[in-house]
């Protein structure tokens, strides 16, 4: 019986790890709205640069950070108050708030716009790789987190030959890779 109850733990764990995280909306993305039979309630918005947006009967609403089942949970609350039962539909339409810089010793240094998951490699790739005097084992990922700045440092040669694979991070919007 405990082995059962082990392996069903075990096989729930792994599901659960495999399920793709659920994107965040950002500043810069645009959502379309709409509320089933209430023509005057849909619109294309933007979310602000400070994470917020505004819908009508719904008002202001923190969309960066949030899914987009949270932030139609969150507008479906709000329009309860005028409309009974409201089916509120929340969709992306531009993804334009994922954005990395890469610096430094590059082909083409530059900010680039992501929509998937992208790692370090990849986006070394989309800087036209490195230059020839680059220094390849110093690169650094300049990150913002809780206010703070930190840097994730990256060794080209060790994941190139295969090692240390976890320096290869998937990259955050805002994150700075710097290539000296």
């Amino acid at each position: 019986m405990f082995v059962v109850v082990l392996l069903a733990l075990f096989v729930g764990t792994v599901a659960r790890a495999a399920e793709p995280e659920s994107y965040r909306l950002q500043p810069g993305d645009v959502v379309q709205i709409s509320v089933w039979k209430e023509p005057d309630l849909q619109a294309e918005v933007l979310v602000r640069p400070d994470g917020g947006l505004s819908f009508p009967l719904a008002g202001e609403q923190i969309a960066a950070g949030r899914t987009v089942e949270e932030l139609r949970r969150a507008i479906d609350e709000k329009l309860r108050k005028y409309i009974p039962d409201p089916v509120v539909t929340v969709t992306v339409r531009v993804i334009g708030g994922n954005r990395i810089y890469i610096v430094g010793k590059v082909n083409r240094p530059g900010e680039f716009p992501f929509s998937r998951p992208l790692d370090v490699m990849q986006s070394l790739a989309l800087a036209g790789g490195a230059t020839p005097y680059a220094g390849l084992n110093d690169i650094r990922i300049l990150r913002r987190e809780n206010g703070r700045q930190i840097a994730i440092p990256f060794r080209y040669e060790d994941v190139a030959g295969g090692r240390k694979l976890e320096q290869n991070v998937v990259l955050q919007s805002g994150d700075t890779v710097v290539v000296p």
